[in-house]
């Protein structure tokens, strides 16, 4: 092969060796300068190599300590209202939540057309933070229509997420999901404890009933934490090319 695929050569073994179970989770990787005496190829190269499988999720690098086989990537469905902390305590982990921001706001225009009010007109806004074993894997900002759900604002969301309250509460007809990758803003790097220079997925969820639009929900997730993905019948909704 061509040097340059010296690096791909590197990345792929060790991606075999954690796809086979030489390297299980929590495992510690064999060192750069140990990498780099086994296959002879320079620092650089091996630290490509790893600079990638820690972008994609694979490996987590600890500063002056070392590689380490990454759990799985917990992923969420975008075929419905997947409630966090369920799916997070299914994995047999920890949630929790921290309400940052609960008020009642006159809705911007983004906003008000979002959820096809006028301008300025009251809505319900929250802002949570959910963690898994105390790692944050989702920023969540919501909007609600009070003439929806007119005692959201009024509920303790450290005890029921506002997914819970709405789904439990509020009926809905029609759900619409669109997925963006970003960058998070200083304040949304911060909330999640992560470095601002990654990359984000961005889930942005309207829910209508009876043709009045519910809540309008933007779930901001760490592109190497997290994942969204979905499995269906081809008989369960329109043919796909």
């Amino acid at each position: 092969m061509p040097s340059t695929a010296l690096y791909r050569q590197l990345k792929d073994y060790i991606g075999k060796g954690i796809q086979t179970a030489k390297w299980a989770v929590g495992d510690r990787l064999p060192s750069e300068h140990e990498l780099v005496a086994q296959f002879g190829v320079s620092r650089m190269t091996v630290n490509r190599a790893l600079r990638e499988l820690t972008a994609e999720g694979r490996i987590v690098r600890v500063v002056g300590i070392g590689s380490f086989v990454a759990e799985e990537k917990p992923q969420s469905t975008l075929l419905r209202i997947a409630n966090i902390a369920d799916d997070i305590r299914a994995r047999g982990h920890a949630y929790s939540c921290e309400v940052v921001l609960t008020e009642r706001q006159e809705a911007p225009l983004d906003v008000a057309t979002a959820l096809d009010v006028r301008v300025g007109e009251q809505v319900f806004h929250v802002v949570c933070v959910h963690a898994e074993n105390g790692l944050p894997v989702q920023l969540e900002e919501r909007y609600v229509n009070p003439r929806a759900a007119p005692d959201f604002g009024r509920q303790d969301f450290r005890k029921q997420t506002p997914s819970e309250y709405l789904v439990a509460r509020v009926p809905f007809d029609q759900v619409e999901h669109v997925v963006d990758a970003v960058m998070p803003t200083k304040e949304q790097a911060d909330l999640l404890k992560m470095p601002r220079a990654q990359p984000c997925l961005l889930l942005t969820r309207r829910t209508w009933n009876d043709g009045m639009t519910v809540t309008l929900v933007r779930c901001l997730h760490p592109a190497s934490r997290y994942r969204l993905g979905s499995r269906f019948g081809v008989g369960d909704g329109p043919g796909l090319a």
